[in-house]
């Protein structure tokens, strides 16, 4: 395989890598619940020692002033080849804040030397968005996107035989007679060379379908897309006995050769898995959490007491067994008959796969605090959290937060490296010590088992310093990983903490979609020791333009010292403090000699370390 580097802005950097003692948020925040504009939908749009981890590369590879690229479970955005070359898509817009004419899928490929430059306009030939990446065939990709303020209704296919050149041929795809507006749209190709298509998207809620809101619509295509058989069918297991309807984004689909697995979702219905075993002609459900209010939905309210859910977030994928695992963002939620409530600060990331049994129905089984009725329990069935940076026994966390509507933790992604008998798991989280001054900042988290019973350190992989005012969200990871365990995602990152086109609705301004590709050693992932001898505060004052005073406790007696780098790693002040007993010490930072700027300041302790950061005025 060609190196992708080459094509990278190569920033090659240690990924900071965390193993301590758990921090739960406050019960405070734990309870601050904030009611829900749903008016959006009816709108229609123990192993120790070496690190895991070795370097990591970013390169933009597009640009978007649309920055809304989905209310909860991400699409399959990327598709690395055997060959090396790479095709992803997102949602592309310039013209803000209406978008009337140029919203649609934008895509960029990498022939296994050089991306492409930014494309400057839409692939589809009318105003779509939502776009999902595939294989087709031997050599040929798929995308589809569902139609969106266009002269028709219904989903747009794009594909060409061979990836990377020529012409796109396009369709268009309605829903059923009389509800042709279908939206939000999953597809994924298997059977063999990916020549099957398999295709879900959703109803649009003007009026029920087969008495559902928000129908789950699913089509398979065996001849590339001219004929569908089943098409627009409800699957039984999901018609309306067992559902009023369902959410945008709330579902995922995988497929690998006649194994297909659909995941859905969101805080008012089960997470349940459909897997077929033949192709999509036959389905069997499993239920891996059931929601305590089975049946509720928005056209008819009733009050719920508040209970810990899935957040809509999910990602699904197979080992080389054809056993489905399974990870999802975890939130909280009531209604009180008027509306429905959300808890921003409440987050973790859940783990299942079709070996264990399922989550119960109540209310606290996904409380992720350590509830004595909490049915997970951590580095088992519980595998993300927001991490504590300073690794002073708390999150230090402002009172504001970008608006996505899920967890704390969440948007999670899921690859099994069957090559390397490996779990691989990334997702988006608030991080302390990374902010603006008002909000912080959500940095892309990753996490590694070779066993699913043991996982490995915690990775920001964000956590260079060219993202440090980074907003990191929406990742996509490829469901590939070379011999030397490269893992490929991507991200779309801007300097604002939540979003324009929803949310927070910040000002409109560059969002960029970043290739990652994160190389990691071969071998387990390994926890490194926490931190226990030492803890450190923030500098004060911090800014500073004259001394700041950095205060350490030592558990025990141990060399200490302190150094300064500066963006680039460049180390420019080396403090040496000698062997310094137990207890309370101070250490002064002199500012003279050192120009203004953004700087990290480590403590090192024995062998033990803690990194923070600090402005010169």
């Amino acid at each position: 395989m060609k190196s992708i580097a080459i094509a990278c802005l190569l920033a090659f950097t240690c990924l900071t890598a965390f193993s301590q003692e758990r921090v739960i948020i406050s019960k405070e925040l734990q309870d601050y619940g904030v009611r829900i504009d749903d008016s959006y939908y009816q709108s229609l749009e123990t192993y120790q020692s070496k690190p895991p981890y070795k370097s990591t590369c970013f390169f933009d590879i597009g640009m978007t002033y649309y920055d809304l690229q989905t209310m909860a479970s991400i699409q399959k955005r990327i598709h690395v080849f055997d060959d090396g070359t790479i095709g992803v898509v997102w949602t592309l817009g310039y013209d803000y804040p209406n978008f009337s004419d140029d919203r649609g899928s934008g895509y960029n490929y990498f022939d296994g030397e050089n991306w492409a430059p930014f494309p400057s306009e839409r692939l589809e030939s009318d105003r779509s968005g939502w776009p999902e990446y595939a294989p087709f065939g031997e050599n040929g990709e798929i995308i589809v996107s569902h139609l969106a303020g266009a002269e028709e209704d219904g989903l747009t296919l794009l594909k060409r035989e061979n990836k990377g050149i020529g012409d796109w041929e396009e369709w268009n795809f309605s829903g059923p007679p009389n509800y042709e507006e279908i939206i939000w749209p999953r597809m994924a190709t298997g059977g063999v060379n990916h020549s099957v298509i398999h295709l879900l998207a959703v109803s649009a809620a003007i009026w029920p379908y087969q008495l559902q809101d928000y129908a789950i619509l699913y089509s398979r295509s065996i001849d590339g897309g001219v004929n569908w058989n089943p098409e627009n069918y409800v699957i039984p297991e999901i018609n309306s006995n067992f559902y009023n309807g369902f959410m945008g984004d709330t579902y995922d689909i995988k497929a690998e050769g006649d194994i297909v697995g659909i995941l859905i979702g969101s805080k008012w219905i089960d997470l349940l898995l459909l897997k077929s075993t033949d192709g999509g002609s036959t389905w069997v459900k499993k239920i891996i959490w059931e929601h305590p209010y089975p049946m509720w939905n928005y056209s008819n309210m009733y009050p719920t007491d508040t209970f810990y859910c899935v957040d809509g977030a999910h990602s699904l994928d197979f080992d080389d067994y054809g056993i489905a695992h399974v990870v999802f963002g975890i939130n909280r939620t009531y209604c009180d008959g008027a509306g429905t409530f959300w808890f921003p600060a409440v987050g973790g990331i859940g783990y299942w796969n079709e070996n264990r049994p399922s989550f119960s129905n109540n209310l606290n089984a996904l409380n992720p605090y350590g509830h004595p009725d909490s049915d997970l329990e951590e580095d088992y069935s519980l595998i993300g959290w927001t991490q504590d940076i300073n690794q002073n026994g708390q999150l230090d966390i402002l009172d504001d937060w970008g608006t996505y509507y899920l967890g704390f933790s969440s948007m999670p992604q899921i690859y099994c490296n069957d090559s390397y008998n490996e779990i691989f798991v990334v997702y988006s989280s608030v991080t302390e010590t990374f902010d603006n001054g008002v909000q912080n900042y959500r940095h892309i988290w990753s996490r590694r088992a070779n066993d699913p019973d043991y996982w490995g350190s915690f990775d920001d992989l964000t956590g260079h310093p060219a993202h440090i005012f980074d907003e990191c969200v929406f990742p996509s990871l490829a469901n590939y990983s070379d011999n030397t365990v490269n893992y490929y995602l991507t991200f779309q990152r801007d300097n604002e903490p939540g979003m324009a086109v929803r949310g927070d609705e910040d000002p409109y301004g560059e969002n960029f979609v970043t290739f990652m590709n994160t190389d990691f050693y071969v071998g387990i992932p390994e926890n490194q020791k926490p931190v226990k001898n030492l803890k450190v505060s923030q500098n004060v004052p911090n800014p500073f333009s004259k001394e700041t005073l950095v205060q350490i406790d030592l558990f025990d007696a141990c060399n200490v010292s302190l150094e300064v780098t500066n963006l680039t790693g460049q180390k420019i002040l080396d403090i040496s403090k000698g062997n310094l007993q137990p207890g309370v010490h101070n250490i002064s930072i002199n500012a003279v000699g050192i120009n203004p700027g953004l700087y990290f300041y480590t403590v090192n302790a024995g062998e033990e370390k803690i990194t923070k950061k600090m402005i010169v005025e």
